[in-house]
């Protein structure tokens, strides 16, 4: 089978195969024993047992780059909840209340986190009689319309030799920007996700909230590498879905060992309480898509409980990996000869002289090297197409891990050049320039207005009016008027035949027989 080149319509994309090359990074946990994670389950878009049933715990992509519009720091964004239907109410997404979000750090290159920024939710809720997220438009994060928001804190934990050495408040109740519900409901998105980009001491910056899911892929090479018919790449699987996200921008020397080693290491992983009560780590993720194609169904769950420091249990998969067999078996792409050394060096200890820390003991991370300055006009296939500031040196949103990852697991690094790919090469949205920097969340109200209705002044705004107290005005409510003295007339109506029952029913109990 001759090879399609990157430009043409009928690309050979292996989305699948990308996993593979994710494969060589797919060995990378987190847990500290100062933080008790016990045994756990998974992370990614649903690729393991335990986890697939756990959404709200369920870490889907880790990204790190050093920031385009301010490169003295560095930009970590951690995205949950897979699949997000827009539209998916009347529950709306929110992060668990009973979780640790954490994002760990390690600085030296010995596959333990030296800083940990633990993320905790909580969940407020302002009428408990009504069924709905927001009772009108919503104009900012504490309008009174908006009936279920969150909070969070921050904590940083500073480790040694996985023993806590200690831990500082650097947030407290900051407000989550909430799921964009709909025009009607959110008129100005922008303007509340603005309201949830906070400051912190120390030239620091977090978000929290609701972003369209920045990973593109087709991910339906699950049908058998596409049913063995590569005409079938090229879709977007997770355009139109959102995501839950948590932003952090930071110093480059608060995270980094020194000036001379700048090379940090990033996973994030998700810890709830079990039945014990004690803390057990459920999700975690550095590379992408390891554990979804990388280790095999045995190992995945496992694969998520153990930590960085204990990778080596699942060697085996990454010098060995299953995918390019089976694109052999398949495609008839000769697979590289084992074992898979190029895999390690790459994607568990990272690129010497580009992000390979020194002494550094192979893991599953997120290299990122922060003396890098950005590019200009980043590449979306990075370090192989000659722009170092990109993948596998850290993750930008903009890079296309798939194709990256598949081109390498198929020998790109070994002699066997290739041009493999799945067909999607961008995100469905525009990312923006400045932090928080992902997309805003598809609207749940991006369908077209239903027949008789136009512009901004359809029967679903009436709806914040008809919740309003009777006796409230908006200066021109004709029509909020006349529904709740309507309704008035009937409670009132209602009233007197119950009133007149209740009468006759004690009348009867009254007499002799």
């Amino acid at each position: 089978m001759t090879p399609i080149s990157r430009s043409g319509a009928g690309r050979r994309s292996l989305a699948a195969l990308v996993c593979g090359a994710l494969a060589a990074g797919g060995l990378a946990a987190t847990g500290v024993t100062a933080l008790e994670p016990g045994a756990a389950a998974a992370s990614s878009h649903r690729e393991a047992p335990l986890i697939s049933g756990q959404p709200q715990y369920d870490n889907t992509d880790v990204y790190a780059f050093v920031s385009p519009d301010k490169p003295d720091t560095t930009t970590i964004v951690a995205n949950w909840i897979p699949f997000e239907e827009p539209a998916g109410g009347p529950n709306f997404y929110t992060f668990a209340d009973d979780a640790q979000y954490d994002i760990h750090i390690d600085n030296n290159g010995d596959a333990q986190g030296e800083l940990v920024y633990r993320y905790t939710f909580k969940t407020h809720r302002k009428n408990g009689d009504t069924f709905l997220y927001n009772t009108g438009p919503v104009t900012s994060l504490d309008d009174p319309d908006l009936n279920i928001t969150q909070t969070y804190d921050i904590d940083l934990l500073r480790l040694k030799n996985q023993h806590l050495v200690s831990r500082t408040k650097v947030a407290d109740d900051v407000p989550v920007a909430p799921s964009n519900v709909g025009k009607a409901s959110m008129p100005d998105y922008g303007a509340l996700r603005d309201q949830a980009v906070h400051k912190l001491a120390g030239g620091s910056t977090t978000f929290a909230g609701q972003a369209d899911d920045p990973f593109f892929l087709d991910l339906r090479v699950f049908d058998l590498l596409y049913g063995g018919n590569l005409t079938e790449v090229g879709n977007d699987t997770l355009k139109g879905y959102n995501v839950n996200s948590i932003a952090l921008q930071v110093p480059n020397d608060m995270i980094r060992e020194s000036a001379g080693q700048p090379i940090v290491g990033i996973w994030s992983t998700t810890q709830r309480k079990d039945a014990r009560g004690h803390w057990t780590q459920v999700s975690r993720l550095g590379m992408p898509l390891v554990n979804e194609v990388v280790n095999p169904q045995k190992d995945k769950d496992k694969f998520n409980a153990s930590a960085p420091w204990n990778d080596g249990q699942f060697l085996k998969n990454v010098t060995n990996p299953e995918l390019p067999k089976l694109i052999e078996a398949i495609y008839k792409i000769k697979a590289p000869a084992e074992p898979r050394n190029d895999l390690v060096d790459v994607f568990l200890k990272g690129v010497k002289g580009l992000n390979q820390p020194p002494k550094v003991r192979p893991a599953e991370e997120l290299r990122l090297n922060t003396s890098i300055k950005p590019t200009a006009q980043p590449k979306r296939l990075g370090v192989l197409d000659g722009d170092n500031a990109g993948f596998p040196n850290g993750r930008r949103l903009t890079d296309d891990v798939i194709d990256a990852s598949l081109q390498v697991v198929e020998g790109e690094l070994v002699g066997s050049k290739n041009d493999l790919g799945d067909a999607v090469d961008k995100n469905d949205k525009t990312f923006e320039n400045a932090f928080p920097y992902v997309a805003e969340p598809t609207s749940g109200s991006r369908g077209p207005l239903a027949k008789g209705t136009a512009g901004g002044n359809d029967v679903r705004n009436q709806l914040g009016d008809a919740l309003k107290p009777a006796g409230s005005s908006d200066g021109g409510g004709t029509d909020a008027t006349l529904i709740a003295a309507s309704a008035a007339a009937g409670a009132a109506g209602f009233l007197l035949i119950a009133t007149g029952l209740l009468w006759w029913r004690r009348r009867m109990h009254n007499r002799a027989y």
